[in-house]
């Protein structure tokens, strides 16, 4: 994966396919001391101690699909090489948070990528879930939550082209708007 939103992407199928019904992704930019943090927070079914110590061996995977797992572990050297890391914390029936940090500016940190993409592809891959993204650049913070939105559109399902066309402006503006003063190649907000 060449982009972080593809990470996220994936940590989040990991929360869905452990039956997550809320699932929360945050991206804080912290300019004042050149990091950049991510979180994925689910409610799924969890992990207990000993799995949550292997979820970054290649080797080991609870997907019945295939037999080795490669985004977390990928994810884990990407963040080490930058001068970063990261953590898993799990709790059986409570759910799993998957938090991981960067040096901003290192120049071999991957761009961060199409967020507004990566979370549309969410929202309308998974309508039944709970979806929050939290973008916080320093003080400035954009807080994108679906039930408001659900809950105004009734019966009108996501995957409504009009809907989509909502969705798709609403994250574009709010992550744009945080992250005014810092555009670059990290951030995609494209037309289209």
């Amino acid at each position: 994966m060449r982009e972080l939103s593809l990470h996220l992407l994936d940590i989040a199928e990991n929360g869905l396919s452990a039956g997550a019904q809320n699932i929360t992704i945050t991206i804080v930019e912290d300019l004042r001391t050149d990091r950049l943090k991510l979180a994925v927070e689910d409610d799924g079914r969890g992990m207990d101690a000993a799995m949550v110590e292997q979820v970054t061996n290649p080797f080991i995977t609870t997907r019945t699909t295939r037999k080795v797992g490669l985004g977390i572990p990928l994810l884990k050297l990407a963040a080490e090489q930058c001068n970063g890391g990261l953590t898993v914390e799990s709790t059986p029936n409570v759910g799993t948070t998957v938090n991981v940090d960067f040096q901003r500016s290192h120049i071999d940190r991957m761009p961060l990528g199409d967020v507004p993409g990566t979370m549309l592809s969410l929202l309308i891959g998974w309508p039944q879930v709970h979806w929050v993204l939290r973008y916080r650049v320093d003080d400035e913070e954009f807080v994108f939550d679906d039930a408001p939105i659900k809950e105004e559109l009734g019966d009108l399902p996501l995957s409504d082209p009009g809907v989509i066309s909502f969705l798709r402006g609403a994250l574009r503006e709010g992550i744009a708007d945080v992250t005014k003063r810092t555009r670059g190649d990290y951030v995609k907000v494209t037309e289209g």
